[in-house]
């Protein structure tokens, strides 16, 4: 832990690219012994698919074994919730998680986020977050944006949500692709206040 107290983290992961900054955040927050509420769209496990060499299990019930026995973490910090399990905690403001991230955030996620549709439990965890007055950050990778794209994330920015678009600095030299998804994980977790050693920061203290 670092010495730093554990937290509770809410982690969803949408069908946008980019599954490896979602995938590295949780290990991260695992390896680190945080609780997390790890919700994986459909969509999300098609570009897991898609763009990693995971076998993700069929069941979300299976989530949890498999994420800790891939992060050898304990199994105990990490629960699993479907698309329509509105028993989780997450979804009501009487419990909800220190923290919260869409990572990546798709832009369908985005703009039912934006309307309050709240259809799923990721958009209904979403809107507990903005109501409750708690920290979420979503991580929407897009490119370009429209205008309506701009203007949800200008919306949402508004009440509060933090919007990062994964675009890593190079100051500390990268080398390698794990170094550019670090970065833009570390400053993820920056966002939701989880001390980190990932990647050198600018400046000098």
């Amino acid at each position: 832990m670092n010495g730093t107290s554990p937290r509770n983290i809410a982690v969803a992961l949408t069908g946008a690219s980019g599954v490896q900054y979602g995938l590295r955040l949780l290990e991260i927050l695992l390896r680190q012994e945080h609780r997390v509420q790890l919700m994986i769209s459909k969509p999300a496990q098609v570009v897991i698919g898609t763009e990693t060499d995971w076998k993700l299990p069929g069941r979300v019930s299976e989530f949890t074994n498999f994420f800790s026995t891939r992060f050898a973490t304990d199994p105990g910090l990490l629960s699993a919730h479907g698309p329509e399990e509105w028993t989780a905690a997450c979804a009501s403001g009487s419990n909800p998680p220190d923290a919260m991230t869409v990572c990546p955030c798709s832009m369908a996620t985005l703009s039912s986020i934006a309307t309050g549709a709240s259809r799923s439990l990721i958009e209904r965890a979403a809107d507990v977050m903005i109501k409750e007055r708690r920290p979420l950050v979503l991580v929407p990778r897009e490119m370009p944006f429209s205008v309506i794209h701009l203007e949800n994330m200008l919306k949402l920015a508004r009440l509060g949500v933090t919007i990062m678009p994964p675009a890593p600095g190079f100051y500390g030299q990268v080398q390698t692709v794990d170094d550019l998804v670090d970065f833009v994980v570390a400053r993820v977790l920056d966002h939701l206040h989880v001390p980190h050693s990932l990647g050198p920061r600018w400046g000098k203290v």
